[in-house]
């Protein structure tokens, strides 16, 4: 009874009918007087069932104030037309994703799509120097030799860190992408 009161009233009180979404919700406004300013409240009546997640992104945006115009029904149809045009762009893009990866699953390869990748690595690889390359190690057959071969060897291992641990000169010693961080 005091629903059906309150519909009433409000047919005859000072709301303004401001649109209706695909969903039949309606929308409304009243001005009203808070703390001496007039103010204009906004709110929604939504069909069937109060579900808020039913209200377009343009409504909830009017309603919170984001918007100081209502959507108009061409703005709307405009709206769900490009929402439209974009999902059967998504579907399509889907679709030929499917057919790309069918078509390299069943060929083993990869097929160039166009797009650029990132760096090759290869080519930087090749640019880095063997660290092995530095290091010269002598084999010899007798104990003393190989105590001394191990003594020198030592001395190398350690010159070659000294070398490789901090960058030198820029002069005509210096080769791009020699220098390695210390370990």
């Amino acid at each position: 009874m005091r629903r059906v009161f309150g519909r009433i009233a409000g047919l005859f009180s000072n709301r303004n009918f401001e649109g209706v979404d695909k969903a039949g919700n309606k929308y409304f406004t009243r001005k009203e007087q808070i703390d001496g300013s007039m103010k204009e409240k906004r709110w929604v009546i939504f069909k069937g069932e109060e579900d808020p997640t039913s209200i377009p992104v343009e409504w909830i945006s009017w309603l919170n104030g984001q918007r100081k115009k209502a959507p108009t029904p061409e703005e709307m149809m405009e709206l769900e037309a490009r929402r439209e045009q974009v999902r059967q762009n998504v579907a399509l893009l889907k679709k030929e994703e499917e057919e790309r990866k069918a078509k390299e699953g069943s060929t083993g390869k990869r097929v160039s799509t166009g797009k650029v990748s990132g760096p090759d690595l290869k080519s930087f690889v090749q640019q880095l120097r063997d660290p092995s390359e530095g290091v010269k190690v002598e084999e010899s057959s007798g104990a003393m030799d190989g105590l001394r071969d191990s003594q020198d060897n030592a001395g190398e291992k350690e010159k070659v860190e000294l070398e490789s641990s901090e960058p030198t000169g820029s002069g005509p010693s210096f080769r791009p992408g020699t220098w390695q961080p210390p370990t």
